[in-house]
């Protein structure tokens, strides 16, 4: 019937029918219909016929190239791109200002995170940071069964009852010791980057067990071109006499890459006290800086060359490996404009006074060496929360926050970490927020893997890393309060929690061909039982790609309960019973959207004319079902 109400699919976009359309429309003949595996004709590309487009650009065969392979990559892919059925469930009781926040911290494993966020956020956030696990040989990673088939994997992630231990720990008697890390970063990463921006940026803490492969296969899911920085953290303060090397390694990296290879970080402002005007001098304040260059005599014989003092007639031979910045007509204007200092002894060395007028900008280069902040700091900002060392080895605040500051500096930038780990990330973005006024916006994602009962956070009453984590962000918000803060700064310390499960639709919604007739006896509604219509808002809020922070509003109207996001953005009715008298009701206040249960409607009458009376009072909005 062509006024039947469309369906929402309710499971992650698959990336992989997103990419077959990217080919369509590059190079339409390429694509055709061929059985897949389970003998129904589908959507396939024509590689012979893309050979042929792109006949000059091909690698083939075992032709020597440039690349990272390992066994298990080919399936990380897949993995990376297969859509799942699940869903985020709203978890109010562990929430802060769930109505207002415009924060979220999910609790579930990151690449299912990863993949439910897709239609949300595409091309919303501004920074990643993660702090994966080093791959040390005694830190977990995540276990994503890269050995199954796709049709597996699919099956997988439909059943009512997946559950299980999602850890296995990568030990140096695991043969597959680096390409499990690498298969579990590659899918991730590529699941991330259509969430950043174009200006965007992504941050990634390593250490040198893992540096080189990251590198590699981040040229490869981001481009070469992308490449920012490998910033070095001295994070250790003192030497570690622990060390069977006899080599205190002291440092960890930080990759940083861009969406787009244009972008840059932000710099770092000027040290304003190292301008001064001694001499009171009309051009204002100004700093001294050398005059050498970089050149030997054989490179540039014309920056090398006696300066003479004109007062004096003293002359300063250049130095022979460096010579001198300028050209010699340069140096002399610079002479008689008064910009260069002589020195009052004869060992000393010309220098050339700079302006602070004439810096055009108040930034400098952000460094690529980071050594005045160390773990030690970490462990010490965790410690003040709980007064307990409730994580090891936690990434220092001030560290994170002098990242934020250099990516996301404009209001409602939107930062996301998916190793969230003791909540560093959201405890700096709510701190730099409250100093320098900038409404930032975070998203958290962690897995709830167990903590042991006899560690300090086991003894302080947590079970897995998930509740010290919104613990750690509570205590920090309210910390955060006490203190001073920016006048422009809107003080959301909230965080909506969201728990990934499995989809709030039975199985009939996904298999409806497979459905029996005793099924649909056993199952008049299409809603597993225990599910809330909360429940089934966000799942719809996810299907249809809506902001999951947006205000969300519960009403009575003609006896029934309705959700109102944002006003107008999206209204949605999961009673049964539901007459013409609410459908009408609801089409006079012209939502954008609005959503029902396919099995909520009073009689067959009542769904057949929704879509007329919506037609007819409010023609814009876009209306579907579950």
């Amino acid at each position: 019937m062509t006024d039947d109400i469309e369906k929402l699919k309710m499971h992650s976009p698959d990336l992989t029918a997103q990419n077959v359309d990217r080919i369509a429309a590059l190079f339409p003949g390429c694509v055709t219909e061929a059985k897949g595996p389970d003998g129904t004709l589908r959507r396939m590309i024509d590689f012979d016929q893309l050979r042929q487009e792109l006949s000059d650009s091909i690698v083939d065969g075992p032709q020597e190239r440039y690349h990272l392979d390992w066994p298990g990559k080919r399936q990380a892919l897949i993995t990376a791109n297969a859509p799942i059925a699940k869903t985020l469930r709203p978890v109010r009781a562990d929430s802060v200002e769930f109505d207002t926040t415009g924060n979220l911290f999910i609790e579930g494993d990151n690449l299912e995170a990863l993949k439910l966020l897709q239609e949300t956020y595409l091309g919303q956030v501004k920074m990643i940071y993660i702090d994966p696990p080093y791959n040390t040989g005694n830190d977990f990673v995540y276990d994503d069964d890269f050995a199954e088939n796709t049709t597996e994997f699919l099956a997988k992630s439909n059943q009512i009852d997946e559950a299980g231990n999602r850890l296995v720990a990568n030990t140096l008697s695991n043969g597959r010791f680096h390409s499990d890390w690498l298969s579990m970063m590659y899918a991730r990463l590529r699941a991330s980057k259509n969430l950043l921006v174009e200006g965007g940026i992504i941050l990634m803490s390593c250490d040198d067990i893992e540096i080189h492969n990251l590198r590699i296969i981040s040229d490869e899911i981001f481009g070469a071109s992308s490449f920012i920085a490998q910033f070095v953290w001295k994070a250790r303060q003192f030497t570690d006499a622990r060390s069977k090397s006899n080599v205190s390694t002291d440092h960890e990296y930080i990759l940083a890459y861009s969406k787009s290879g244009e972008t840059s970080l932000r710099g770092v402002k000027r040290d304003e006290s190292k301008f001064r005007n001694p001499d009171n001098d009309p051009r204002g304040p100004w700093m001294s800086r050398s005059i050498l260059g970089l050149a030997t005599e054989a490179q540039r014989p014309n920056l090398h060359y006696d300066l003479i003092e004109p007062e004096t007639g003293r002359a300063f031979p250049a130095s022979p490996g460096s010579g001198w910045r300028y050209s010699k007509d340069r140096m002399k204007q610079l002479i008689e404009e008064g910009c260069i200092i002589f020195p009052s002894k004869d060992d000393g060395r010309p220098r050339e006074k700079k302006f602070r007028s004439d810096m055009v900008s108040e930034l400098i280069s952000f460094r690529s060496v980071i050594d005045d902040v160390f773990t030690a700091d970490g462990t010490k900002d965790v410690r003040e929360l709980f007064d307990a060392d409730v994580f090891p080895f936690p990434k220092p605040v001030a560290l994170i926050e002098r990242l934020v500051e250099q990516v996301a500096d404009e209001d409602n930038d939107l930062v996301l970490d998916y190793f969230a780990g003791s909540g560093t990330t959201s405890h700096a973005v709510m701190r730099l927020s409250a100093l320098d006024g900038v409404n930032r916006k975070f998203i958290s994602v962690q897995l709830p893997e167990s903590i042991k009962a006899d560690s300090s956070a086991g003894k302080l009453g947590f079970t897995n890393i998930c509740d010290v984590t919104k613990e750690r962000i509570r205590r920090a918000g309210t910390k955060i309060l006490e203190g001073e803060c920016h006048p422009d700064w809107n003080r959301d310390v909230g965080f909506r929690v969201l728990k990934i499960d499995s989809s709030n639709m039975a199985d009939v919604y996904y298999t409806p061909d497979a459905t029996t007739q005793a099924d649909l006896l056993l199952r008049v509604d299409n809603i597993k039982q225990g599910r809330t219509a909360e429940d089934l808002l966000f799942q719809v809020l996810l299907d249809w790609g809506v902001d999951l922070t947006l205000p969300i509003s519960r009403e009575t109207v003609e006896g029934k309960t309705v959700f109102t996001v944002a006003g107008t953005a999206l209204i949605a009715c999961f009673d049964n019973g539901v007459d013409e008298a609410l459908v009408k009701t609801l089409a006079t206040r012209k939502p954008l959207r609005v959503v029902f249960k396919d099995t909520g409607f009073k009689d067959d009458a009542t769904k057949i004319n929704v879509k007329q009376i919506f037609k007819s009072l409010s023609p814009d909005t876009d209306v579907k079902a579950i």
